[in-house]
């Protein structure tokens, strides 16, 4: 039997979701801008940052290079 996560547990995706949105606003760059420097569309980022939408390792390379940070920083819990 697995042992379930608590409710208090972030998922990947919301892990995702508040480092990307958290590390755009801090650098003080649009999700247009964003998704313009990582070669995505604008509702792209849109919908990774409202957890509507998964994203694959390559797009999580492309997104941490854009914002200058390791991959590792858009799975951290948070800040």
């Amino acid at each position: 039997m697995t042992s379930q996560p608590s409710s208090n547990a972030l998922s990947g995706r919301q892990r995702i979701s508040s480092n990307l949105k958290r590390l755009r606003q801090e650098r003080g760059l649009s999700q247009e801008k964003l998704a313009e420097m990582a070669d995505f569309h604008r509702t792209y980022v849109s919908q990774l940052e409202r957890c509507v939408t998964n994203i694959s390792i390559d797009g999580l390379d492309r997104l941490a290079r854009a914002l200058e940070v390791d991959v590792t920083e858009l799975l951290s819990l948070d800040k």
